[in-house]
């Protein structure tokens, strides 16, 4: 019996060893027995329930970057100019204005203008010039039309407008003193046809135009003497192609140039032979019935092949036109005085 006790508690003893051993090991996916002692010799045993994990709200957070921009402040003294109907210059000519300060011209800079757009001579919009001076002691406004790649600092001759500066602004005219000096409204004139430089009073007599008349013959242009700077020279717009007769400053001289003449020498009065050397698109001689005459004022300093846009006279060659001593009129009806206006601070 004793023998049987031993072995048998034996037995459970190795039994307690083997489950101590092997620990609390429990398989995966049970849960812990938790043990709480309610008293000697008794055990309650609960069962633990894991909590949830708590849900988790991503938030993100956008930053948000400011971009501060710095606007430079207007300058204190600035100029611009209102440029409705003044031509765009071509072959690098270009306007340059002027502020007359105690007798001493100031540059206010150089532009072009585009569609009555002021550009710089690098094509970018201009709304105004900055001034490196204060202009309230300005007497006068002076816009010179230079020649390309001028970069001295005094003005040329050829003075386009001009005005009187006054609480900050000015008118600008041609009429102005400083400027051309006229608005040509009592210019007048007459033309006559005739082609004298070939030495006959027969053949293509319809293609010359001369600025003339009879009696005399004397003198067919009535027109203001221009300052330095400005010549007149008469067109004829042929096929809507516009051809010089040549430049001049004396109404009663010989023009500056023949290029379509003949050999005979030309009267004393501008005028030309159309006869030889025919432009592109034209021959020569021709028949200028039905034609316009005009009288530009052309600008020295810009070189250009076509009328400037100074047109104090203009008249047509009727259609059922005679040759001279006819004579028909040129009248400044259709011309319309190019102005502007400058304001500065």
């Amino acid at each position: 019996m004793a023998n049987l006790r031993r072995n048998t508690l034996g037995t459970a003893t190795a039994l307690v060893l083997l489950l101590t051993a092997c620990g609390s090991a429990e398989p995966a996916g049970q849960e812990s027995p938790s043990t709480t002692s309610t008293g000697p010799g008794t055990q309650a045993t609960s069962t633990s329930t894991a909590a949830p994990a708590p849900s988790t709200t991503s938030t993100t957070t956008t930053s948000t970057t400011t971009t501060t921009t710095t606007t430079e402040p207007p300058p204190a003294h600035a100029i611009s100019f209102t440029t409705e109907g003044w031509p765009e210059l071509a072959n690098g000519a270009h306007y340059e204005g002027w502020l007359v300060v105690d007798g001493a011209p100031l540059s206010t800079g150089r532009f072009n203008v585009i569609g009555g757009v002021v550009l710089d001579l690098d094509g970018n919009t201009v709304d105004e010039f900055a001034l490196d001076f204060d202009p309230a002691e300005a007497t006068t406004v002076v816009v010179t039309i230079e020649p390309a790649n001028d970069e001295d600092s005094a003005p040329s001759d050829t003075h386009f407008l001009a005005g009187d500066a006054s609480d900050g602004g000015a008118i600008l005219e041609l009429g102005h003193p400083a400027a051309l000096g006229t608005g040509f409204e009592q210019s007048s004139g007459e033309f006559v046809l005739a082609t004298p430089t070939d030495g006959d009073r027969v053949n293509d007599e319809f293609s010359g135009v001369w600025f003339l008349t009879f009696p005399g013959p004397k003198p067919g242009l009535d027109l203001p003497g221009l300052p330095e700077g400005w010549v007149y020279e008469g067109w004829t717009l042929i096929e809507g192609i516009p051809v010089t007769t040549g430049t001049f400053r004396d109404v009663d001289r010989s023009d500056n140039e023949a290029p379509y003449s003949g050999t005979v020498r030309t009267p004393n009065f501008p005028g030309e032979d159309f006869l030889d050397n025919a432009p592109v698109g034209l021959t020569f001689p021709t028949n200028l019935q039905g034609a316009t005459v005009v009288i530009s004022v052309e600008p020295l300093t810009e070189d250009n092949p076509l009328p400037f846009a100074i047109k104090p006279l203009s008249g047509p060659i009727p259609l059922d036109a005679e040759l001279e001593p006819a004579a028909y009129p040129l009248t400044s009806a259709g011309f319309d005085p190019i102005a502007g206006i400058a304001t500065y601070r």
